[in-house]
């Protein structure tokens, strides 16, 4: 059975953190990682989710099946969470997914049932694992223009006219927030440009939404996703809760699907609840009934945006340490888009040979793109770091 497979090419990201912990130089940085990190290094729980978690330990009398749509008090969190007090809820069907992976598979059946001739546009570079999942399903996938890597902006007329490209029908998958991973986000203008010719061209947009919370807060996070719930009759929402609930292994997500009227809605939820049984059957429900502890008891929600708050803020000072330090450091080369940037990731925007030098001569560990997660670098490290981008650039 098993007599004509090869072995899978290992995966960069995996490879990496085997490398790294296998380097033994204490002043090692690992920058390839994609998760929050503390000054110290750690990824934690967070407190408020301990506080969560005993309450359910307390609380909860089964471990019985959830249903194919999960926790309904969780969906009805989550979809308040991301659209709001005034979001279209007659037209709305939210449901718990494994995790926002799991939500973009499940998604990529829908749009092979409702419209399997339509393709999705994805931006030019995106989150790594878009591609596996969505083109793995079975949907074909187009570029769009999105970043600049030479001057470290956003494409956006390029963006545009490559949409108004777009054959009616077709998806626009578009990152809500923290663009993975140029961590460059459109402004209030362009999201507004973005949604004019979504209209226009009748396409349908399809957000993921990884880090509501990263950028500003979970309301001005959650702005594309509500401008275009107000603008078009369709449209899909992926959400994760692992990076701002710091639940990463717990599984937790959704997957949103807005319908022109409540009797699509009725129809569209009925379709992925029945193909969610022929995936996984039920999502986990731990994780997510966390989620819905924290988030309807108003104590505990406080206690989180505090929280995630910090993580936020962290983020944005190891941005502008590392800029600052590099601004001394390598003065002929320009890394203000490091300040420009939100969330985890950037591009550092240096080569592949670069990048293999800065492991082999500093140990320090990113991916080929230069991509780095900014929570690898702390207030004790930011200065090591600088120097050793530093030296790389005056080496070639």
């Amino acid at each position: 059975m098993f007599e004509s497979l090869q072995a899978a090419q290992a995966d960069a990201i995996l490879g990496l953190i085997a490398e790294y912990r296998n380097d033994p130089r204490a002043e090692k940085i690992d920058l390839g990682v994609g998760v929050y990190r503390t000054v110290e290094g750690k990824t934690p729980v967070l407190d408020v989710v301990k506080r969560a978690e005993q309450m359910l330990v307390d609380q909860q009398e089964s471990k019985a099946y959830i249903g194919t749509a999960g926790a309904a008090d969780f969906n009805a969190a989550m979809q308040l969470l991301i659209f709001g007090d005034a979001g279209p809820e007659e037209r709305l069907t939210t449901i718990q997914t494994p995790g926002g992976s799991g939500s973009l598979r499940v998604a990529a059946g829908m749009i092979l049932r409702a419209t399997p001739g339509a393709s999705v546009w994805v931006s030019e570079p995106t989150w790594a694992n878009h591609v596996p999942l969505l083109a793995g399903a079975g949907v074909p996938l187009k570029p769009y223009p999105y970043y600049d890597t030479k001057n470290h902006v956003i494409r956006i007329d390029e963006m545009l006219a490559a949409l108004r490209s777009a054959p009616a029908g077709d998806l626009v998958l578009l990152h809500a927030c923290c663009h993975n991973p140029s961590g460059l986000d459109l402004t209030v203008d362009e999201w507004q440009a973005v949604t004019d010719v979504l209209v226009e061209r009748s396409l349908v947009p399809f957000i993921d939404m990884a880090y509501q919370g990263f950028v500003a807060s979970l309301d001005r996070d959650a702005y594309p996703v509500r401008l275009m719930a107000d603008s078009v009759s369709e449209m899909m929402v992926s959400s994760s809760c692992s990076k701002n609930f710091g639940l990463y292994r717990d599984r937790v997500g959704t997957l949103s699907l807005l319908a022109a009227d409540s009797e699509a809605r009725d129809i569209v939820g009925s379709q992925v609840n029945n193909l969610v049984r022929t995936i996984y059957s039920v999502p986990p429900d731990h994780g997510a009934a966390v989620v819905s502890l924290i988030l309807r008891d108003d104590e505990l929600r406080g206690a989180w945006i505090a929280e995630l708050a910090a993580m936020r803020e962290r983020l944005i000072e190891m941005r502008g340490l590392l800029g600052d330090a590099l601004a001394r450091k390598a003065p002929d080369h320009d890394f203000s888009h490091l300040a420009r940037a939100t969330g985890m990731f950037c591009f550092l925007g240096i080569t592949a040979e670069q990048v293999a030098g800065l492991k082999k001569e500093f140990g320090v560990y990113m991916v080929d793109s230069s991509r780095i997660n900014v929570a690898g670098i702390t207030p004790d490290n930011v200065n090591y770091l600088a120097d050793s981008i530093a030296a790389t650039l005056q080496g070639g």
